[in-house]
């Protein structure tokens, strides 16, 4: 559920309601995890969700739809309002999460958005879900990619300052993200990848006069790859190689940075109702990968400015399920 005081509850009683087909017939099984008070304040939304029964977390055994509670709830929730009780739940629900897959019982985790700063509120001090995530199933150099469609993008950093961000490009994390993005897309069925890695500097260095780091670093890794099943190209200037991903020239972007990744993706998913400015809905898909289990999320916060008023949309949540089930289907297929 994540943080729920945020949208959470909310776009996850809207996503039960419309893969409500889905679920009737077998072909889905969702089971909620957080703030159970959260949820039934929005079953005028979903209908009502099926309680778990006592022997349900001890079996692995749920029904279509089913609320496993995080934790006990000490204080009150405030819909909208921050708060080191919704961090903490937030955790909660993660942490069991976690257990859950790692058990078998359930074949992947999609998580609704957190707020980092209630989280460190609640003593939990990590820059968000994809290192919380890493620690609590013991991975290392996870990675993570954004989906908007066939618009995907692995990062090579993301939550650290700009300051930072080259020294965090080296030769063995450009080939841990290169791998796991290849394995990824072969499980979306795409069985001979195309992946373009973005030039850390402005036209991929111009020659040394712009920063070296396109041309000693991923220059002789992308040469490296040329005897492969797989292609990959670059250095591909930051300022082109997203326009060429649109175009379908590549199945995917390897990022340098945050912004470098996050913007163009979230430029296309964001719908913008152009008589007030405002968005309307926002699509697209967070997947962490080389975790050792499936993780995918929403592409946007907590949205505390709109909890509780019915409005927020649940777009990027039913992407990310389906995205989840896909790569739960691949991973189950011999």
């Amino acid at each position: 559920m994540g943080d729920p005081a945020g949208i959470g509850p909310e776009i996850i009683a809207k996503a039960c309601a419309r893969l409500k087909p889905r679920l009737a017939d077998g072909s889905l099984s969702l089971l909620i995890i957080g703030s159970v008070t959260a949820m039934r304040a929005m079953e005028s939304i979903s209908g009502r969700i099926e309680e778990e029964q006592p022997s349900a977390s001890a079996t692995g055994v749920f029904p279509p739809v089913a609320i496993l509670e995080a934790g006990p709830e000490r204080t009150p929730i405030e819909t909208g309002v921050l708060s080191a009780e919704g961090g903490r739940l937030a955790y909660l629900a993660i942490e069991k999460a976690v257990r859950l897959a790692q058990a078998g019982s359930i074949a992947g985790i999609v998580t609704a958005p957190l707020n980092k700063e209630a989280l460190n509120l609640a003593g939990y001090h990590y820059a968000g879900h994809t290192d919380m995530l890493a620690e609590l199933t013991g991975a290392r150099d996870s990675v993570m990619m954004l989906a908007h469609g066939d618009f995907r993008v692995s990062h090579v950093s993301t939550h650290v300052a700009l300051a930072q961000v080259p020294s965090k490009l080296t030769e063995p994390r450009l080939r841990r993200v290169i791998q796991l993005t290849v394995e990824a897309l072969r499980g979306l069925g795409i069985a001979h990848p195309r992946i373009a890695i973005a030039a850390l500097n402005p036209h991929a260095g111009e020659g040394g006069i712009f920063g070296r780091e396109d041309i000693d670093i991923t220059t002789p890794v992308v040469a490296s790859y040329k005897s492969t099943d797989f292609t990959v190209f670059g250095p591909v200037p930051g300022d082109t190689v997203f326009v060429k991903l649109r175009a379908r020239q590549y199945d995917a972007v390897v990022a340098m940075y945050h912004d470098q990744g996050h913007v163009p993706v979230k430029l296309l998913g964001f719908n913008v109702d152009p008589a007030t400015g405002e968005w309307k809905a926002l699509s697209g898909v967070n997947v962490t990968l080389g975790l050792p289990i499936i993780r995918t999320s929403v592409d946007h916060g907590t949205a505390f400015d709109i909890a509780g008023r019915g409005i927020a949309n649940e777009d990027s949540l039913v992407e990310a399920i389906e995205f989840a089930v896909q790569m739960a289907a691949a991973k189950s297929t011999p």
